[in-house]
């Protein structure tokens, strides 16, 4: 059986808008990267970028499970001896809950130019306005309970 390639004019992308308030971390940033990958799509091939553009709002009032916001750090490094930083996402949920948000989702992405040309598709703000109504975004409302797009 050959690969699957979908041609360009094939790939219709759509542009959905989700609501963080309330949502877990890890379990958002998870259905958003498989939608922007295009893998919820019949024509998704793992070689290509088939997925739809995302708008994420109110990203401040995203939450961490069991207490990770005060346990779990994030690392960074200049790369020069002596030069690791460390900051808990506490803090980084406080100051910079788009950057926490669009990293969590960085991770779940290919990594490369095929990753970088997905992670252009997602929009973090972090409160409920954005300026993309002009492209009519389509709800998606992702359950609680089974953390699949309902």
């Amino acid at each position: 059986m050959r690969t699957f390639s979908p041609k360009p004019a094939d790939i219709h992308r759509l542009w959905y808008e989700v609501d963080a308030d309330g949502a877990v971390l890890g379990r958002l940033a998870t259905e958003v990267a498989r939608v922007l990958r295009g893998k919820h799509k019949p024509i998704f091939a793992p070689h290509m970028d088939t997925g739809d553009h995302v708008i994420v709002v109110n990203a401040a009032k995203i939450q961490m499970t069991a207490g990770k916001a005060e346990k779990k750090f994030h690392y960074r490094h200049s790369g020069y001896p002596g030069g690791l930083t460390s900051r808990r996402y506490s803090d980084l949920l406080a100051k910079q809950p788009e950057e926490t948000f669009r990293r969590a989702v960085k991770g779940m992405l290919p990594k490369g130019p095929l990753g970088r040309q997905m992670l252009r598709k997602l929009k973090v703000y972090s409160g409920p306005t954005h300026p993309h109504s002009a492209q009519s975004p389509q709800p998606l409302a992702v359950d609680p309970r089974t953390h699949r797009p309902s």
